[in-house]
C-alpha cells in the first residue's frame, strides 16, 4: 500500500515532533519533511512534492494564509490541511477560499487530524467535528460553498485594520473623513459578516490577513 507522504509545517519544534511520533505511527502515513516558517514548507513543498501538508496558520515569514494560496498555485497536487488553535468563522472561511482542503482545531483529539489527513489525501474536505454544528447548516459545506458568501468591501476592511492597529472610532473617522456613526456601521457590517465577536478576534483576524505588518 502507498503511503500518504505528509510535510508537517509548524514554528514550534516540540509540536512538529509530536505531530510526525502520531503521523508516522499510522501504518499508511510517512512524514517527508518539516518546517518552521511558511517560506520553508512552500519550499519544501515544490520540492518534496507530499500528498498532504499539515500547516499551522501562525508562522514567521509568511502565515499560514499566505502559503497556503501559494501552494495551491505553485504545487496544485498537495492538500492542505490547516491546523489551528481559532475556530473562529472568519479564520475557517478565509483558510478555505485560498485553497485548504482540510481544517483541523490543535485542542482537538489527535484522531481529527489523522482522519483530515486521510480524507485530503482521497480529495475530500475534511473540517474538525467541533465545527459541524456550522458545517451542517450550510456556513462552510466546501470551497464551492465559502466562496459565494459575502465578502468585506475595502472600506471595511481599513475600518478593522485601524481598529486592529489600536485607533478609536473617532480616529479613524477622522483619518477616512468619514462620521463616527458610518465608521460604527462599517465595523458592525465587517464583523456580522466574517462571524467576529470582538476586538480580539479582529485583531486576529488582521494577524491572519498580514494587515498588521504595515507601518
Amino acid at each position: 500500500m502507498n503511503r500518504i507522504r505528509v510535510l508537517l509545517a509548524d514554528d514550534h519544534e516540540i509540536v512538529r515532533q509530536g505531530l510526525k511520533a502520531l503521523l508516522d505511527g499510522q501504518p499508511d502515513m510517512e512524514v517527508v519533511g518539516e518546517a518552521a516558517d511558511g517560506q520553508t514548507a512552500l519550499d519544501g513543498t515544490t520540492t518534496l512534492n507530499p500528498h498532504v501538508v499539515v500547516l499551522d496558520v501562525s508562522m514567521p515569514h509568511m502565515n499560514g494564509l499566505a502559503a497556503t494560496r501559494e501552494i495551491r498555485q505553485r504545487a496544485p497536487a498537495s492538500a492542505v490541511v490547516a491546523l489551528t488553535r481559532y475556530g473562529d468563522d472568519a479564520y475557517v472561511k478565509e483558510l478555505l477560499r485560498a485553497g485548504a482542503l482540510g481544517y483541523v482545531l490543535k485542542q482537538s483529539p489527535s484522531r481529527e487530524l489523522v482522519a483530515a489527513v486521510r480524507s485530503v489525501a482521497a480529495g475530500r474536505p475534511y473540517l474538525d467535528s467541533s465545527l459541524a454544528a456550522r458545517a451542517a447548516s450550510g456556513m462552510m459545506n466546501g470551497r464551492s460553498r465559502t466562496a459565494g458568501e459575502p465578502r468585506i468591501t475595502d472600506r471595511e476592511s481599513e475600518v478593522l485594520r485601524l481598529m486592529a492597529l489600536g485607533h478609536s472610532n473617532k480616529d479613524i473617522a477622522a483619518a477616512l473623513d468619514l462620521s463616527v456613526k458610518t465608521v460604527e456601521v462599517h465595523k458592525a457590517n465587517a464583523m456580522r459578516k466574517l462571524g467576529l465577536k470582538g476586538r480580539t478576534d479582529i485583531i486576529r483576524f488582521a494577524l491572519l490577513k498580514g494587515w498588521l505588518q504595515d507601518p
